[in-house]
């Protein structure tokens, strides 16, 4: 019994955090992911390895799938947790939760203390402004693929938390996922989002 309310206490606080502060089974961890090494690796270049670099990512999000792909083929396929509100259509406005459909490229790539490592997409473009304008919102932005939070770094929560949407618009993969993006993507690199 102690444990079932235990796990549920977790789940409860999980939702709770979304995107927010990293939890752990009722806990917050509150020791940030170091980047130091991450930070220099970026700023000389280092981090891409050659010979895994990729030209394309398509993402499905009813699947909840994350290709990549070199050459035309598929080299990676790994799993995605989207948005809290991922299954409610396209992005329309900052803070509907939900994850934008569309023809991005990545423009930037972050380590971050909270959620791993992170590559930005070029969200919103014209059309999404357009989407947004119409609606009388704003678009929002900062829409990244991510990592797991610290509570998760080794992955043992993985099948928990690539089994809900948890983010607040945002792609969230395993880190041994980010490990092989993060060697493999260049700033540039096209991705396709869709439905």
């Amino acid at each position: 019994m102690k444990v079932i309310l235990g796990f549920l206490a977790a789940v409860t606080v999980f939702f709770i955090g979304g995107c927010g502060e990293p939890t752990a089974y009722g806990k917050v961890d509150k020791t940030p992911y170091a980047t130091k090494e991450c930070r220099k690796q970026l700023a000389s270049g280092s981090e891409i390895i050659k010979s895994q670099k990729i030209d394309k990512i398509v993402v499905y999000k009813k699947k909840r799938r994350l290709y990549t792909y070199r050459n035309g083929k598929v080299v990676d396929e790994f799993r995605i947790s989207l948005g809290k509100n991922g299954d409610k259509g396209n992005k329309i406005s900052a803070g509907d939760y939900r994850t934008p459909e569309g023809s991005y490229c990545i423009v930037r790539k972050k380590c971050d203390p909270r959620l791993y490592r992170s590559l930005m997409i070029s969200y919103p473009n014209a059309a999404d402004k357009a989407r947004a304008r119409a609606h009388g919102a704003t678009p929002g932005g900062y829409i990244t693929i991510h990592g797991q939070p610290k509570w998760n770094a080794d992955g043992h929560g993985d099948n928990y938390t690539l089994s809900h949407d948890w983010t607040e618009g945002c792609m969230a993969v395993p880190n041994r996922a980010m490990d092989r993006l993060w060697v493999a993507v260049e700033n540039g690199v096209p991705i396709t989002i869709n439905s």
